[in-house]
C-alpha cells in the first residue's frame, strides 16, 4: 500500500514514469528514484486567542539525501495533505539537480488557513511546527524555505525556534529570512525574477520583442506579483491580465501593475481593487496573450483548456500547473506554444536560497548585483541545456528538463549505493 495518494502525487508519478521510459530506466530502479526517503507527520497544537486548544496537522517529506541536504519550502494551506507534499518534494529534487545544486528535494507544511489566524496564532503554529521538526532537520540535513502561505517572518520564527534549541544563532537552518537575520539580498523577488529572465530567453528563441508583447499572470502572490512588475518595469511587456483566488482583471490596453501591487500589499487580495476590467476567472487562462504565466497552484492547465490556450509562451511560475493530459495536448502544439516547464521556470527561488545558505555558512555576504548575476548565469546555462536536449532528442521541454534532473540523481545513487 502506497502512503502517498491524491491527484498531485499521481501527476508527479505519471511524469516520472514517462521520463523513466524515455531514459530506459530498469523497473527495479524506479521505486527508489521516485518514492521519498522519509516522510514525517506531526501534530501542531496551539492555544487559540479565545482560549481553546486546536491541533493542526503538519508534514515534512524529504525525497532523497544523495547529493546533499534536502531543500524545500514550507506552505500553510487549509487543504494540504501528505500526497501533495510528497509530489512537491519530488519536483524539487529534479529542480535542484537540473540547476546543479547540491540538494535533494523536500517540502513541508501545516494544514491551516493562515488568513484565518491572528498574528499571535500564526507565530504559535510556526514555532510549534519547527519545534516538532527539530529532530529531523538541520543545516546539513534539511533546510526549509518559504512557500505558499508563509514568508520571511515565518522563516525568522523558524530560525529563532531552532536557534534557541541549539543555544546560538543558526542562520543557515532556513532560507528566505529577513536580511537583518542572515537573509540574502534579492531573495524575496528571486523566483519572479527568474521567471521573467527565462521569459526573456524564450522571447528571443521565438523571435519576439519584449516591449511589443503582452502577458497574463495567474496568481498575484510573491511570485506572480514580482514577475508582473519586472516584466512591466524592466522589460516593457504590457501586462494585460492578473488574477488571484479572489478576482481576475483583464484589459487589452494594459493594467496598472504598480497600483495593483500596492493595493494587494495593503489588503492582501485583489478583490475590491476596481469594479472595472473584471473578467471571468474560469476563462482567464484562455484569454489572448503572448506570454501566459500560471503562478498560483497546481493543475490549472488541464485537458479541457489546454487546447484553447492563445499564448505563444507558457512560463510555469507555479509548481505542477499543467496536468499530464494537458501536456499531451501541448506536445501536439509544440510549434505553436513554447513551454518553459516549472522545474526550470521557477527555479530562481531555490537557486538564490542556495546562495543564501552558502553565504550563511561562510558568514560572507554578497551584493544584490552579485546575486542577480550569479542567478542569471545558472538560469541561462540550464535553459540552454534543456532547449538543446529537447531539440537533440525531439522531446518536449518538460521531458528534457526532467530527464536531466533524474539522470543526475540516478548517477549519484549509483555511485553511492543503497543508503542515501
Amino acid at each position: 500500500m502506497n502512503l502517498f495518494t491524491g491527484p498531485v502525487f499521481d501527476m508527479a508519478a505519471e511524469q516520472f514514469a514517462l521520463v523513466a521510459d524515455h531514459l530506459s530506466i530498469p523497473e527495479d530502479e524506479r521505486p527508489r528514484l521516485l518514492l521519498p526517503k522519509r516522510a514525517i507527520a506531526v501534530s501542531v497544537p496551539i492555544h487559540r486567542d479565545d482560549g481553546r486548544t486546536h491541533v493542526f496537522q503538519g508534514y515534512r517529506v524529504q525525497h532523497h539525501l544523495t547529493l546533499g541536504p534536502t531543500k524545500g519550502g514550507t506552505r500553510f494551506s487549509a487543504d494540504l495533505d501528505i500526497g501533495e507534499v510528497a509530489a512537491l518534494a519530488i519536483w524539487m529534487s529534479w529542480k535542484c539537480a537540473l540547476a546543479g545544486l547540491p540538494y535533494g528535494g523536500a517540502k513541508g507544511g501545516v494544514a491551516c488557513d493562515p488568513l484565518s489566524l491572528s498574528r499571535r496564532e500564526l507565530e504559535a503554529v510556526s514555532r510549534r511546527y519547527m519545534q516538532e521538526m527539530i529532530p529531523f532537520v538541520g543545516p546539513q540535513i534539511d533546510v526549509m524555505a518559504p512557500d505558499m502561505g508563509t514568508n520571511e517572518q515565518t522563516m525568522a520564527w523558524f530560525m529563532d525556534t531552532y536557534s534557541m534549541y541549539q543555544g546560538h544563532a543558526v542562520a543557515e537552518i532556513v532560507t528566505g529570512k529577513p536580511v537583518a537575520v542572515g537573509g540574502t539580498l534579492g531573495r524575496s523577488e528571486a523566483t519572479g525574477r527568474g521567471v521573467a529572465f527565462l521569459i526573456g530567453e524564450a522571447l528571443t528563441c521565438c523571435q519576439l520583442v519584449a516591449n511589443q508583447c503582452t502577458a497574463i499572470v495567474q496568481g498575484f502572490g510573491n511570485v506572480g506579483r514580482s514577475t508582473a512588475l519586472i516584466l512591466r518595469q524592466e522589460m516593457g511587456v504590457r501586462v494585460t491580465g492578473v488574477s488571484d483566488h479572489t478576482a481576475a482583471f483583464y484589459d487589452p490596453k494594459g493594467l496598472p501593475i504598480n497600483q495593483m501591487a500596492a493595493y494587494v500589499a495593503k489588503t492582501g487580495v485583489l478583490k475590491g481593487w476596481s469594479s472595472e476590467a473584471e473578467t471571468d476567472p474560469a476563462t482567464f487562462l484562455t484569454l489572448p496573450c503572448d506570454v501566459l504565466v500560471p503562478a498560483a497552484v497546481e493543475r490549472v492547465i488541464t485537458g479541457e483548456n489546454a487546447g484553447q490556450l492563445k499564448c505563444r509562451i507558457l512560463a510555469e511560475g507555479a509548481n505542477g500547473p499543467t496536468t499530464p493530459d494537458a501536456d499531451r495536448l501541448l506536445d501536439q502544439r509544440r510549434n505553436e506554444i513554447f513551454v518553459v516547464p516549472d522545474i526550470l521556470c521557477n527555479s530562481g527561488g531555490v537557486i538564490v536560497s542556495y546562495f543564501e545558505w552558502v553565504q550563511d555558512l561562510q558568514r560572507l555576504f554578497w551584493t544584490e548585483q552579485e546575486v542577480r548575476d550569479r542567478l542569471q548565469t545558472i538560469l541561462k546555462s540550464t535553459f540552454n541545456a534543456v532547449i538543446g536536449r529537447a531539440q537533440k532528442e525531439s522531446v518536449s521541454h518538460r521531458v528534457a528538463a526532467t530527464a536531466i534532473g533524474i539522470e543526475r540523481v540516478r548517477m549519484g545513487k549509483q555511485w553511492r549505493g543503497l543508503f542515501p
